[in-house]
C-alpha cells in the first residue's frame, strides 16, 4: 500500500506523529523499535513494555535512543509522553492506558499474557496490533468481534507470512481471479524437533530455542495459516493440511500439480504449505479464473494455461513492514489481516513423544506438544485441546506419540482469561447448534 508513505510524511510535516506502544522486547520487538526510530517518519515508538525492563531499555539503546525514563503508573507515562518523552516499563497497563498513545502493539507470542494486553488495548480505545500468531490463531474471532464493538482496528501485521499472504491474496482477488489455495513455503517441517535440537540454529540468530522449534516443528506454520483461512473464509482439506514435501528448488510455479484440484475448486478454497520449494521462504496463492478471454490473457503473461494460475511473493521481511500495518489501522482504518467471522481453521495440541498421566504440559515450541491445523466443528464435536490453551494444563492418562489431546484428557490452569474468552468464543460460534438451527455463525 505506497499511499502510506505519503501519508506518514504528511503526518512528518504536520508534527503529529502517529504514537505507538510496544508490549514485547524480545527479538522481534528490538528490529520493530530500529525500524521506527531509524526508517519511520511520522511515527514515534513513545513506550515499551516488558516484564522484565532491561529488555526494554536494550530495544530503544540499539534503536539509537538514549534518552528515555523509566514510568511505574499510567500518570507518569501521560506526563512523559505529552512533554516529549520517550517511557519504559514493566506493567502492559500502562501502555494500554495511556491517553497519548493511538495503537498498541503486541509482540510476546504469549496467548495468556497477551489476552490481557489485547483485551486491555481494545477496553480503552487503542487499535491493537498483534504480532503474535498464538493468540490470534486462538482466539482472534473474538477478539476482532470486542475490537468491532469498541470502535478501533483489529489486526495482525505486515511482513509476517499471514500478513503477506492476505496482501497477495487480495491483489490476486482485486484483479478478477479466484483465489483457491493460499499457500506458505517452508524449508523444514519436522514435528518432533525440540529446543535441543535447534538450539545451535537459534544461538546462530540471537532468537530463542523455543520460538526457532516452533518454526520447525510446523506449529507456528499451523498457526498462521489459521489465521489466513480466518480472514478469508477459507479451509483445510484434510487434518494438518497437505504439506507435500518436493525436491529442494523445485518452482513454486509448479504448484497447481501439488494438490487435488477438488479440494481446491469445490468449496471456499483452502490454505496449506509446502516444504522445499523455491522462492523459500516466501508465500503463494493459487488462483482460477472462468472467462476464456481473461485465460488467454493470463497465458500471454506467462501465468499457463490454467485453470490454476500461481501468484507468489518471494520473500517476508517481518519487523520492516509492521510500521506500514500500523500507519494502515490508525490513517486508513484497514486492517492487513483479521478474521472476517468466526474461525474456519483452528489448531489442535498434538503429543510430540509419550506423554503420562500427571505431567504438565510445556509450552509452545518446547518438547511435548506440536499443533495440527483441525477444522473448528471437528474441534468441538470431539472437544480437542486448542494448542494455544495447552501449556500449563496437567495430564489426567497416558497419551501416545502423535494422538491429539482433547480437553477431557487434562485439567485446565485455574483462572486464566484466555480460557474463559475461548469458551465464549466457541458459545457465540457453536457449530453443533448451527447445524441443528440453520444458522449462521
Amino acid at each position: 500500500m505506497i499511499i502510506v508513505d505519503s501519508a506518514l510524511a504528511e503526518r512528518e510535516r504536520e508534527g503529529r506523529p502517529i504514537r505507538v506502544g510496544m508490549v514485547g522486547a524480545g527479538f522481534m520487538g528490538r528490529g520493530i523499535a530500529l525500524q521506527i526510530a531509524q526508517s519511520t517518519p511520522g511515527m514515534e515508538l513513545v513506550a515499551i513494555c516488558n516484564r522484565n525492563i532491561e529488555p526494554a531499555q536494550r530495544a530503544y539503546r540499539e534503536a539509537g535512543v538514549e534518552s528515555f525514563i523509566e514510568v511505574e503508573s499510567t500518570k507518569q507515562a501521560e506526563a512523559a509522553i505529552s512533554s516529549g518523552k520517550y517511557i519504559v516499563c514493566d506493567d502492559p497497563d500502562i501502555v494500554c492506558t495511556a491517553g497519548p498513545i493511538d495503537v498498541v502493539l503486541e509482540v510476546t507470542g504469549a496467548v495468556e499474557y497477551g489476552t490481557h494486553v489485547a483485551l486491555k488495548a481494545i477496553e480503552h480505545g487503542k487499535h491493537i496490533i498483534l504480532m503474535n500468531a498464538e493468540l490470534d490463531g486462538t482466539i482472534g474471532p473474538l477478539l476482532k468481534h470486542r475490537a468491532d464493538q469498541a470502535g478501533v482496528i483489529y489486526t495482525n501485521t505486515d511482513g509476517d507470512q499471514p500478513g503477506v499472504i492476505m496482501n497477495l491474496y487480495r491483489f490476486v482477488k482485486g484483479i478478477g481471479v479466484r483465489p483457491v489455495l493460499c499457500g506458505n513455503i517452508k524449508g523444514l517441517q519436522d514435528p518432533y524437533r525440540n529446543p535441543t535440537t535447534q538450539a545451535a540454529f537459534a544461538k546462530q540468530w540471537g532468537q530463542k530455542a523455543h520460538m526457532v522449534t516452533s518454526f520447525a516443528d510446523g506449529t507456528k506454520i499451523t498457526f498462521e495459516q489459521a489465521i489466513v483461512a480466518n480472514a478469508t473464509g477459507m479451509t483445510i482439506a484434510k487434518r494438518g493440511m497437505f504439506g507435500p514435501t518436493v525436491p529442494g528448488g523445485t518452482p513454486i510455479e509448479e504448484a497447481a500439480n501439488w494438490y487435488p484440484h477438488e479440494a481446491l475448486l469445490d468449496g471456499p478454497g483452502i490454505v496449506d504449505y509446502v516444504v522445499g520449494a523455491d522462492p523459500g521462504p516466501g508465500v503463494f496463492v493459487l488462483g482460477t479464473h472462468d472467462h476464456p478471454a481473461q485465460q488467454h490473457y493470463l497465458n500471454l503473461y506467462k501465468l499457463g494455461e490454467g485453470p490454476l494460475y500461481c501468484f507468489y511473493t518471494p520473500y517476508h521481511l517481518c519487523h520492516f513492514e509492521v510500521p506500514t500495518t500500523i500507519a494502515k489501522a490508525v490513517l486508513f482504518k484497514d486492517a492487513t489481516i483479521a478474521p472476517i467471522d468466526g474461525p474456519c481453521v483452528d489448531v489442535v495440541a498434538t503429543a510430540k513423544i509419550d506423554l503420562k498421566a500427571g505431567e504438565v504440559l510445556d509450552g509452545i515450541g518446547y518438547y511435548m506438544t506440536y499443533g495440527q491445523a483441525e477444522r473448528p466443528d471437528i474441534c468441538q464435536s470431539e472437544r480437542l485441546l486448542p494448542m494455544g490453551l495447552a501449556e500449563g494444563a496437567r495430564l489426567k492418562r497416558d497419551i501416545a506419540t502423535d494422538a491429539v489431546l482433547t480437553l477431557d484428557d487434562v485439567e485446565l490452569p485455574a483462572g486464566r482469561m484466555c480460557d474463559q474468552l475461548r469458551a465464549e468464543q466457541d458459545a457465540m460460534w457453536d457449530f453443533a447448534r448451527d447445524q441443528r438451527t440453520g444458522a449462521v455463525g
